[in-house]
């Protein structure tokens, strides 16, 4: 049998004990002071307005002098659930659209960590509000958190698109005004070009018509024209 030496190894292992310890209280320090600057940091949605809304009706409670509060009817609560599966749709569009641009804006160095740490902390949050809402709408109905979100993208899909007709025709009298102050512009300085011109041409014609034909006593026609003189002077 061999002999150990326990006291030569107690070094070694109180070094490895403390070094443990050590990176252990670092880690969970460092874990806390993370968790507390990310609860700290700006949310990157604003508060869920429908969501609070859904959760007040569900959860009303007695007025003052009443020992049961006022029932809602299940109609207003799959109503306030649909608007709620609603904002959830418009926000996972945002997410979406936002991630890819995020991404390059971090390669490129353009945007600190924290935006970052929002960014993830709000994929998180969306996803436990799906799970939420698909709960909430299998528990009022069976089988309805399989389509609530289907319905809930028509929704979204028709009110963007009436949003937009909506701007288009806000537009449509600022447009036309500025297409009939256009359209006179144009008008006037095509008659502008027009009087230009028909003025150019005439005093072109004026010009030609005062300027006489000079013909040089030197020429043919002037040597003939005076022979014809003299010979009627001699009849």
């Amino acid at each position: 049998m061999f002999d150990i030496d326990w006291m030569s190894l107690a070094l070694p292992f109180a070094y490895i004990t403390v070094l443990g310890g050590s990176l252990y209280t670092f880690s969970t320090i460092y874990r806390k002071r993370k968790a507390s600057q990310n609860a700290n940091l700006e949310p990157w949605f604003p508060p869920h307005l429908q969501r609070n809304i859904y959760l007040t009706l569900l959860h009303m409670e007695p007025e003052a002098g009443q020992e049961k509060a006022p029932k809602v009817p299940d109609s207003v609560i799959r109503a306030a659930l649909l608007r709620r599966a609603v904002e959830d749709i418009r926000r996972i569009v945002q997410i979406r659209t936002s991630k890819q641009a995020l991404n390059v804006l971090l390669q490129r160095g353009s945007v600190g960590e924290d935006l970052n740490q929002r960014f993830i902390r709000a994929e998180k949050e969306i996803e436990e509000e799906l799970r939420d809402v698909v709960a909430e709408a299998n528990a009022l109905a069976p089988g309805w958190g399989q389509t609530i979100f289907q319905s809930a993208n028509e929704i979204a899909a028709n009110t963007m698109l009436r949003t937009r007709l909506e701007e288009i025709e806000s537009r449509a009298a600022t447009d036309k005004e500025w297409w009939e102050k256009r359209r006179e512009a144009i008008k006037k300085d095509f008659l502008k070009e027009l009087e230009e011109e028909s003025s150019t041409k005439g005093s072109t014609k004026t010009a030609s018509d005062d300027e006489g034909v000079l013909v040089d006593s030197g020429t043919p026609a002037a040597t003939h024209s005076g022979s014809k003189k003299k010979k009627g002077g001699k009849k």
